[in-house]
């Protein structure tokens, strides 16, 4: 392996803050902020979205979606196309 061109590869913090759920791995990815973790050392830590403690796929929970307001909006657009 070369030297000096390879990112650091060292403990992240994943934190999800939708489902109240956070996991410490390893990753290139890293950030300025940083959180102490349940060994006692901080870490940094990325805030994601969404994980699999919050996705629906994984979760069976849905969340509802305002799609008549949606559907409404595009008739109204494109009803000057219609013939």
């Amino acid at each position: 392996m070369k030297q000096g061109i390879h990112p650091q590869y060292g403990y992240v913090v994943y934190r999800d803050r939708n489902a109240d759920y956070a996991f410490l791995t390893r990753s290139t990815a890293t950030s300025d902020k940083t959180v102490t973790w349940e060994d006692g050392n901080e870490y940094p830590v990325i805030d994601v979205q969404i994980s699999a403690a919050s996705h629906p796929f994984w979760t069976g929970r849905q969340r509802l979606i305002d799609s008549a307001g949606r559907v409404e909006k595009f008739r109204q657009k494109y009803a000057k196309f219609q013939r």
